[in-house]
């Protein structure tokens, strides 16, 4: 994740990592991003994973991100949190290691 070029370069290119740009992160677990809505009007979380096996796997990317040398804020894992950003895009990225859609 942190090597992924989704910043822009001089000439307007998303060409430079977040190592590159010298950022930083904030990261936030947010298993409604895992809603399957195909199904009906009210979205299914039953894929998602559950709080024993997600959390692990959240400390670990954070972990890892802070291993290649980023600073990664962390918001409160099972928490409703208020979280303001200004997000510069748009540009939305869906990550699927297993290529499911």
């Amino acid at each position: 994740m942190c090597d992924l070029r989704i910043f822009e370069d001089e000439q307007g290119k998303m060409n430079r990592s977040l190592i590159e740009v010298k950022g930083a992160m904030l990261a936030i677990s947010q298993f409604t991003l895992y809603g399957d809505a195909r199904q009906g009007r009210r979205p299914a979380f039953v894929d998602a994973a559950p709080p024993e096996v997600a959390k692990p796997l959240y400390d670990r990317f954070c972990a890892l991100c802070r291993g290649r040398g980023v600073d990664v804020q962390e918001g409160v894992f099972r928490a409703t949190m208020q979280v303001r950003i200004v997000n510069e895009g748009p540009v939305t990225l869906l990550l699927d290691s297993r290529k499911a859609f």
